[in-house]
């Protein structure tokens, strides 16, 4: 049986809808998953309305009643959105409470085993804010509904993979975290969740920090005396990882097919590669959750919701990749 897929609207003022309904008018995505949308019925019409679909919705109370034939999108419906108040492309609290929502009924579905794994669509910070909910973001969201400490981000784009040391903090402070100790518990992190996800051969590889990864301490000091020692720690414990390589060709010789995977140590070093090499296919994936969970990798795109213009080949992506991972997939 294909992997029923959950796919969360996200923020109903933005283009998750638009991107989700376009998605399910491609063929392909039927023949590698089941999607389910959990969301609200009335926003599901307004967006067929907007981008001139014509598919029909099938409400649905449980993911077993789901007919996941095209030409038909199976929703389980919330209705939990005013569309008389609903303001397309601004932040307002139902719009963040609704995406909210949504989410917690994926999660809790996804906990009794009723899908396989999550897509997730953009939502808003300023909306969720708005709405009193006391996230800033999906992966919080997600690891607070779930009790989970820390999941990894991986990012997939073609056939390259990228891990994350640091996230959301500031440059500064995220090479006050390059330190032996937390390279060493990332990297056989790194390697837990490429297994949970099948990936067993290979080597990972450890990006460098400074310029050609600080030349023995010529332009910096962390890959002597935090990247090397955690890499060499790994090594004798048995990992297969590499590093640190610089970060002007480690991407490269990865897409190429040399790594499995590659440890950014911050933020914009991955982002950069991957957004450059495809933006519009690199896709995140949540690892360590209970279950899988993908997602596009790019915003609510107020600017242009309700104009039936936004592309939809992110979350195309990211449905495919949930269905290529789920049923390996090991919490």
């Amino acid at each position: 049986m294909l992997p029923i897929i959950a796919i969360p609207l996200g923020d109903p003022a933005g283009i998750g809808p638009e991107i989700v309904v376009k998605a399910l008018a491609e063929k392909e995505l039927y023949d590698l998953a089941r999607p389910l949308v959990i969301g609200d019925i009335k926003v599901v019409n307004q967006a067929l309305g907007y981008c001139g679909l014509e598919l029909k919705v099938n409400k649905v109370n449980r993911a077993q009643d789901g007919l996941y034939s095209f030409g038909t999108v199976d929703v389980v419906d919330l209705d939990n959105v005013d569309m008389g108040t609903l303001k397309m492309g601004q932040v307002q609290a139902q719009g963040g409470r609704a995406a909210f929502e949504y989410i917690q009924k994926a999660v809790d579905m996804a906990l009794a085993h009723e899908v396989d794994a999550l897509a997730t669509t953009p939502i808003n910070k300023e909306s969720l804010r708005a709405a009193q909910v006391d996230y800033i973001g999906h992966t919080e969201i997600l690891a607070g509904l779930t009790g989970t400490h820390d999941p990894l981000t991986m990012f997939e784009v073609r056939n390259m993979r990228v891990f994350f040391l640091t996230r959301h903090v500031s440059l500064r402070r995220a090479c006050d975290m390059v330190t032996k100790e937390r390279i060493l518990d990332y990297i056989a992190r790194c390697h837990e969740a490429l297994e949970r996800l099948g990936v067993t051969e290979g080597t990972m590889a450890v990006a460098g920090l400074n310029p050609h990864s600080g030349e023995h301490g010529l332009f910096g000091d962390e890959e002597v005396n935090h990247v090397i020692p955690a890499i060499q720690e790994a090594q004798r414990q048995g990992y297969k990882v590499e590093g640190p390589i610089g970060a002007d060709s480690v991407f490269h010789l990865a897409l190429m097919g040399r790594y499995n995977a590659v440890l950014s140590l911050y933020h914009d070093q991955g982002h950069i590669a991957t957004k450059t090499l495809d933006f519009e296919r690199t896709i995140a994936l949540t690892i360590g959750l209970p279950f899988l969970r993908t997602s596009v990798d790019h915003g609510t795109a107020f600017d242009i919701a309700g104009t039936g213009k936004a592309s939809a080949v992110s979350m195309v992506e990211a449905v495919r990749l949930a269905a290529k991972y789920s049923l390996k997939y090991r919490a």
